[in-house]
């Protein structure tokens, strides 16, 4: 991989348990590899929903979710995996060939329907994602904001950004 560390962005973890959600930040080891982002989040232990979102770069985004026997993923863009350490490590859970270095096309790879059961079916976030004209960081704000989580998610946004 061609990009040095650190690398820029954030990653968040995002709790909804009795009806409340919560978002918190992850440490920046969850933006350089895969494994170190599940684990954070395996450690959360919840009853109800536990996932991330990373920025990385402001070049794409990550959806990780954990779940019974595994781990759900959604990369942004596939094409961020000649370059990223951690979109490589998602194409290769989930067994997909990175695209070829000429191939311009963004396209997300992974499970679209990763917040399905939180209020955002996989047609709309790949809209979201669909929209080139936006950064990562926007983009995960209007998924925040679908799901329901918005206002706490930009609040923890404000505060990363001092």
């Amino acid at each position: 991989m061609t990009v040095q560390e650190p690398v820029s962005g954030f990653a968040v973890a995002v709790v909804r348990e009795d009806g409340r959600w919560r978002c918190s930040a992850m440490d920046r080891t969850a933006l350089t590899g895969l494994d170190a982002s599940i684990t954070a989040l395996r450690e959360l232990r919840s009853t109800g929903a536990v996932f991330g979102m990373c920025n990385v770069d402001d070049e794409f985004f990550v959806l990780i979710r954990p779940v019974p026997g595994g781990v759900d993923l959604l990369l942004s863009d596939a094409a961020a995996a000649l370059d990223y350490d951690i979109a490589a490590d998602v194409l290769d859970l989930l067994r997909v060939e990175p695209p070829d270095e000429d191939d311009e096309e963004v396209w997300p790879e992974g499970n679209l329907a990763v917040l399905a059961d939180l209020g955002l079916p996989e047609g709309e976030l790949l809209v979201i994602i669909e929209e080139v004209d936006l950064y990562p960081d926007e983009q995960l704000v209007m998924i925040a904001q679908r799901c329901g989580f918005g206002d706490d998610f930009e609040k923890l946004l404000e505060k990363l950004e001092q």
